[in-house]
């Protein structure tokens, strides 16, 4: 189960880039229900994503680079770049999720949080430097932004 908020950021933090950063290529072949492939730095993945916006189920699977680039030619819409950013929130064990975006989306920052439960999700009081809560929206899920 993933249980995350997700919020625009219009300003980082200065220090953004003195945090571990993975690189990020992802393609959807499903939007309904969610079938998306990842290539993260040198690892690469299958996932199933359930319905929901703040809760839904999530299973990842592995995938091998031949497998992922013989998927990646069959994926609708585009291809979405960015690199991810792990900024841990002090005095809490939990991380942000830092997503800036190339390509198609240049100029888009997303924060992501997980949660252990939802209550611990409806409590959470963002950072400052975050901006609007598009958690529930759905505008702004990366398969959503994968068809437009």
């Amino acid at each position: 189960m993933e249980i995350a908020r997700k919020y625009l950021v219009n300003h980082v933090p200065a220090d953004y880039m003195e945090f571990p950063c993975h690189a990020i290529e992802q393609a959807y072949l499903c939007t309904s229900p969610v079938v998306r492939i990842r290539r993260e730095d040198d690892s690469y993945y299958l996932t199933y994503k359930g319905k929901g916006l703040m809760a839904r189920e999530e299973y990842n699977l592995p995938l091998t680079e031949k497998a992922y680039a013989h998927l990646l030619k069959k994926a609708d819409g585009k291809i979405l770049s960015k690199r991810r950013y792990l900024i841990p929130i002090p005095e809490t064990s939990l991380t942000i999720e830092l997503d800036i975006f190339s390509g198609d989306y240049e100029g888009l920052v997303l924060a992501e949080v997980e949660f252990q439960t939802e209550e611990d999700a409806n409590s959470f009081i963002p950072p400052s430097w975050f901006t609007r809560d598009v958690t529930f929206s759905g505008e702004y899920q990366n398969s959503r932004l994968s068809s437009i």
